[in-house]
């Protein structure tokens, strides 16, 4: 499995992105998954005597592996990536920020969207602004979009709703839209703004960032946590606090799933400490069978 601590190891966003997809790819052969927009056809190896015609250069000469394709994708989409780097984004777990996490899985979902011939899209929001890398079907566009997520640095708040104006002036195309945050808003904005892109009919998928130690209430030797966007500090007893911390943050990531899903949009939890292809790997199986 590929630990996300040694992950980012890796400097280079394209290599990582392709360690990613083959440690995936090598744990997907039997799986039907087909269709546009991270749906991908079966792969499997090639085997002397199989048909050339269906053997898949692209990822021949992205990986200088064999592959067969075994039912072929006639349409492509534009993916685009929404990536929140709001500065709780800087939460660490264990040596791993969660905008790390969100770099390495957007790099990987790029990689692998690229490899079935979809186009790639990012939105950056950050301090309160937006940053927009338009859908292009240009082969080097790939290669811009990693440039932009090395450059991300977590800041401010999220973006205020003045400036989506890039986000909603597309051609009205549907796209397939994968949002990667911490779902951390001081008003609701994070819902609201999924709420208006679910009612322009694209397909939407969220991928909620969480670090292990959030999720255990790991904070031994802490009295004061700091909240990382408004700076506002609460004092705590991490020992008598647990029980009641646990049970509150059940019930609000309850409520995130069932109102996303009561909106049609596809809802994920992630530990930052869950290894990337294994992530990769359950949902896209859970995304077939439609459970999420």
């Amino acid at each position: 499995m590929l630990h996300p601590k040694t992950l980012t190891t890796i400097k280079d966003l394209p290599l990582l992105a392709k360690t990613v997809v083959d440690g995936f790819m090598n744990g997907f052969n039997k799986s039907t998954l087909k269709g546009p927009g991270l749906e991908f056809s079966q792969y499997r190896s090639y085997q002397p005597g199989d048909d050339l015609r269906w053997m898949d250069w692209r990822m021949f000469a992205r990986s200088d592996r064999y592959y067969i394709r075994e039912s072929e994708v006639e349409t492509s989409i534009s993916v685009r990536f929404l990536v929140d780097a709001s500065a709780s984004m800087n939460h660490d777990d264990n040596g791993i920020l969660k905008i790390e996490y969100a770099r390495m899985l957007a790099a990987s979902l790029a990689w692998l969207a690229n490899l079935q011939g979809d186009s790639v899209a990012l939105n950056v929001f950050q301090d309160g602004k937006l940053f927009s890398l338009p859908s292009k079907p240009d082969p080097q566009h790939l290669q811009r979009l990693f440039y932009h997520l090395e450059q991300v640095k977590p800041d401010g708040q999220f973006t205020k709703p003045a400036n989506y104006k890039e986000l909603f002036a597309g051609n009205g195309r549907k796209e397939l839209l994968i949002f990667v945050t911490d779902m951390y808003q001081a008003n609701g904005e994070i819902l609201s703004l999924l709420t208006t892109l679910a009612a322009l009919r694209h397909e939407i998928i969220v991928f909620h960032l969480m670090g292990q130690n959030e999720l255990d209430f790991d904070f031994k030797g802490y009295t004061t946590l700091e909240d990382m966007e408004t700076g506002e500090t609460i004092q705590i007893n991490t020992q008598t606090a647990k029980a009641t911390y646990q049970a509150k943050l059940q019930q609000h990531l309850s409520a995130i799933k069932n109102e996303l899903l009561g909106k049609r949009i596809a809802y994920r939890m992630l530990s930052t400490s869950q290894p990337l292809d294994e992530a990769l790997r359950d949902f896209l199986v859970q995304r077939k069978k439609g459970l999420v």
